[in-house]
Order: structure tokens, then sequence, then C-alpha cells
């Protein structure tokens, strides 16, 4: 037997859907007015980057340091905010200068790079499989993420 789904209008018009379209139809010029237009990718990249710094930073903190705290990582939520809010910042003056993205392709580069530096350090120090190589051009960072570990852990 074979299951055909009908599109009636009761299945498409429910109140679920119209939540969802009020809100694109609000958050979509927004984000526009913010990051600019076709800019979405690269803000995706920047959104995707910080997740997984904020994953493998918890991974690396639980079985390398012992150290995560859920004050911790609630504590990480403003320098996200902070992180999202710079590319618009640069949008913005990038709009008020007239120059076509420099200063908000820089900054979001700029966090990218940054945020991948983390990320990859955190997943080493996780014990998650790093090309050597990657490893080797992080070990500042590594150092750094370590040294503050060992901070946090003697100050509890």
């Amino acid at each position: 037997m074979r299951f055909v789904q009908r599109l009636e209008l009761e299945n498409i018009a429910t109140q679920a859907n119209a939540i969802a379209a009020a809100a694109g139809a609000v958050i979509a010029p927004v984000f526009h007015y913010f990051y600019g237009t076709g800019r979405t990718d690269i803000i995706v990249v920047l959104l995707f980057c910080i997740v997984l710094d904020w994953i493998t930073g918890i991974q690396a903190a639980k079985k390398k340091d012992k150290t995560y705290s859920s004050e911790y990582g609630l504590s990480r939520i403003p320098r996200t905010l902070f992180l999202l809010a710079l590319p618009a910042l640069g949008n913005l003056l990038d709009r008020v200068m007239g120059t076509p993205g420099f200063l908000f392709y820089g900054v979001t580069f700029g966090l990218i790079y940054h945020t991948w530096n983390s990320l990859t350090a955190n997943a080493t120090r996780a014990g998650w499989p790093v090309p050597k190589a990657v490893a080797k051009l992080v070990e500042s960072e590594i150092k750094a993420k370590t040294d503050r570990a060992m901070r946090q852990k003697e100050g509890k």
C-alpha cells in the first residue's frame, strides 16, 4: 500500500506555521540590517565555529582538567554574544563610512581564525584526533588554556 500525504489547508495553516512565518518575517530583515545582505554563509561559519568551540571546550575541561562548572559555562554566554555583535558593528561602520565590507569581513575572518585556534586547541586537549601539524600550529593556545585551567583549579 502506498502512502500519499494530501496537502490540505488545515495541515498548512497551523498556529505553529504562523508563528514560524512571523518569526522569520521579523528576524530576516533584522539579520540583514545588522550583518548585510548576502552574508548569511560567513555568519553561519562563525556561529558553527563558536558552537564547536563550546563543545570542545566543555570536553577539554571535563576530561583533561576536571575543572568544568556550569557557572563557568554560563559566564561564556556574554562572550558569545559579544563575538556575534562585533561583525554587526563592523557592518554598521562600513555602511556609515561607505566602505564595501572591509571592517565586516576583517572582523569576521579575524574572529573565525581566533575561534578556530581555540576549538582546535580544545579538541587537542580533550584527546580528540587532531593532526599533529595542526596541533603544532596552536601550541601557544594549548599552553594558555592549560595554564588558565590550572589557575582555575587552584582557585577552587
